[in-house]
């Protein structure tokens, strides 16, 4: 498997349970949907369910440790190595 499907489904039920809970403290917050609730979030649920697939396959390669951000770590000299031993 693609280390972005692996990421993907390792975020995709954190993800879930966060935009479904964001979803449901709105619906629930809202004192003129009160009537429409046991129609409401059941909508909630599936929307929660259908965008979480796209989400964490969006999110998935921003997670990935990046040189950019870490240059340090990518470097393949000599310097590299001697940062590395200069811990010991």
């Amino acid at each position: 498997m693609r280390t972005r499907t692996l990421m993907a489904g390792a975020i995709a039920l954190p993800l879930n349970a966060v935009v479904f809970g964001v979803g449901a403290v709105t619906v629930l917050s809202i004192p003129a949907l009160a009537p429409y609730w046991k129609y409401v979030l059941p909508v909630v649920i599936v929307a929660g369910i259908a965008l979480t697939v796209p989400l964490a396959w969006k999110l998935a390669p921003r997670l990935r440790l990046n040189s950019q951000y870490y240059p340090r770590l990518f470097r393949k000299s000599k310097e590299a190595r001697d940062d590395a031993g200069a811990g010991r």
